[in-house]
């Protein structure tokens, strides 16, 4: 029976649960998508749609349906069996204290990890209700570190450095067996199935032991198996279908093929040569470097006279002279008009008149839509940005058609890496959540909380919304702003942070997407050969953010219930 005398702890649990869950969205959002659309693979609204989409469908369809009460476990269950009502009360301030955490940290654009912020508030309010001695600060006898607070430590320095590793090596063996080469287009053409299908194997990897429930029943050779036919399995459809489509796009210049032509596989090869592309028509290879200077091209515009700086500017971006492969940078084919705002400007009238009520929901829900992330990452009025300029001519541009090959699998990785966040993460606000449903449901402690569907469509939608409103602006912070982004590095960068997600899930390593994601991007921007090519102001707000996340999530919760269970209460005799 419920215990209707706690409903506004239940009511505050379900309001906080859903900022949580929408700042998961919208903090979380950038550690799938941002390498890709600041590489330009994709733009911000497929990646909104795409994103929003994908995380309610891993929230849902495979999250998980049974959380552990406590799911970070630092704080011993059993202390509340006595009092469930006091662990329902914890849990509100919990989530109270990570989601006002994480909206701070939003607003501020500062990518921090919502499972350290959850951490943080269950420690708070377990060192405010228990004390610091019930709190389960190291845990080795159960021989995994991903019990106790000491695995927060561990983690800052265990996540960057392993998908640093992983992203340098995948983006080294790249560059040198097919960026720097000669005829760049056509090795990078051969290999592309090998990397299909590797990326595939480490899909599957991260969606068998990282995918919410999804079980395979069976043992671990045939696990292996599996995952080895299915990446043998893509492999082979990308060999049919897929590369004659690139080879005519990237060899063939056909600006006439359309995604839908994929579908023809090797009739593709039989088409005749495309005629002339017409100024202004759609189709071809986008410049995935527009906009980007390289060293010589800005020490140029700004050692031009100051009369000059505006129109040597203009000469640069508009037109590049074609050098060897180690520079070269084929122009765009089209060059993309503006975009037509979707919000638009304030209407007259009064803030109760249709139309501006109508304004005011299109601002809410579709102010996102109209945001040009790329642009954004370049904002000088942000202390943080630095000579971002001066610090992207360090990074070497590659031949755009070869970085056209890598906005396939770049992808593919990031829908990957959306769908797994949304099976585990919507945990961090609806574990709390269904332990707080639960004891007022049935007025008892479980070490497992069984988790409603209606919960994760709860926690999935929070998420999806985040998403779509406002996961702009950290992933303005996690592209451009930390080093230079193409197809290449990207796919490097989230090939590398699946990975060392994939290694930490089977190590029992509680690391957070936040922190492999950033440091895959660390790694692969220090491969330019020097040091400059990172925005190291960026680097120390983003690294600071981790270090504070856990202790200001667990002074809110833990004030908040301290002050809770200490205040004075109506009708009581204190000199009784």
């Amino acid at each position: 029976m419920p215990l209707h005398q706690f409903d506004y702890i239940f009511a505050l649990g379900t309001i906080f649960a859903f900022l949580d869950a929408w700042n998961i969205g919208a903090n979380d959002a950038a550690n799938s998508w941002a390498t890709s659309v600041s590489s330009r693979s994709i733009d911000y609204v497929q990646a909104m749609c795409a994103g929003s989409v994908l995380e309610f469908a891993g929230a849902v369809g495979v999250g998980n349906r049974v959380s552990d009460t406590i799911r970070t476990k630092v704080v011993a269950i059993d202390q509340f069996e006595e009092n469930p009502a006091l662990l329902m009360l914890g849990m509100m301030c919990a989530v109270i204290g990570s989601a006002i955490w994480l909206s701070i940290c939003t607003k501020l654009a500062l990518p921090v990890s919502t499972t350290h912020s959850i951490m943080g508030g269950v420690i708070g309010m377990g060192v405010a209700l228990v004390g610091a001695n019930g709190v389960i600060w190291a845990d080795f006898s159960s021989g995994e570190i991903s019990s106790g607070v000491v695995s927060v430590f561990l983690a800052w320095i265990i996540a960057p450095g392993l998908s640093a590793g992983f992203a340098v090596t995948i983006f080294l063996i790249t560059k040198y067996a097919v960026l720097v080469r000669s005829n760049s287009v056509i090795k990078g053409l051969m290999l592309a199935p090998i990397y299909f299908g590797i990326t595939a194997a480490l899909i599957v990897m991260l969606l068998i032991w990282k995918g919410g429930s999804i079980e395979v029943p069976t043992d671990d050779a045939g696990t292996a198996g599996i995952i080895v036919g299915a990446a043998s399995a893509w492999a082979l459809l990308v060999t049919i279908f897929l590369v004659p489509w690139l080879y005519r796009l990237v060899v063939k210049d056909d600006w006439q093929l359309r995604w839908y032509h994929i579908a023809l596989g090797p009739l593709l090869l039989r088409r005749p040569e495309p005629p002339v592309q017409p100024e202004g028509a759609a189709g071809g290879i986008r410049d995935f470097y527009e906009g980007h200077l390289t060293k010589e091209q800005l020490e140029a515009i700004r050692s031009a006279p100051a009369e000059d700086v505006e129109a040597s500017a203009g000469k640069e971006m508009n037109s590049k002279t074609e050098t060897d492969s180690e520079t070269a940078v084929p122009a765009a084919v089209v060059v993309p008009g503006a975009k037509k705002p979707l919000v638009g400007p304030r209407p007259e009238g009064a803030i109760y008149s249709p139309a501006v009520l109508f304004w005011g929901l299109k601002r809410v829900f579709l102010n996102g839509v109209d945001q040009d992330v790329v642009a954004l990452q370049k904002d000088k009025t942000s202390v943080l940005t630095g000579d971002i300029e001066a610090t992207h001519s360090h990074v070497r541009h590659f031949d755009n058609k070869t970085e056209y090959l890598y906005t396939f699998v770049q992808v593919m990785t990031a829908c990957t890496a959306a769908f797994t966040h949304g099976a585990n993460d919507v945990a961090n606000a609806i574990g709390p959540y269904a332990t707080i449903y639960d004891v007022w449901m049935n007025d008892r402690v479980e070490k497992k909380s069984p988790v409603p569907v209606w919960i994760l469509c709860f926690g999935g939608a929070g998420i999806a919304i985040g998403i779509w409103t406002y996961g702009y602006n950290i992933m303005r912070a996690l592209g451009n702003r930390l080093t230079l982004h193409s197809p290449s590095r990207g796919f490097s960068m989230e090939l590398g942070a699946v990975a060392t997600v994939i290694l930490a899930t089977q190590l029992s390593l509680p690391v957070s997407t936040t922190q492999c994601i950033t440091g895959a991007t660390v790694g692969v921007g220090l491969c330019s050969g020097t040091w400059r090519s990172i925005n190291w102001r960026m680097v120390a707000w983003i690294y600071m953010g981790w270090i504070i996340t856990l202790p200001c999530a667990g002074l809110i919760s833990g004030c908040l219930a301290g002050i809770i269970i200490n205040a004075p209460r109506w009708g009581y005799n204190y000199n009784a």
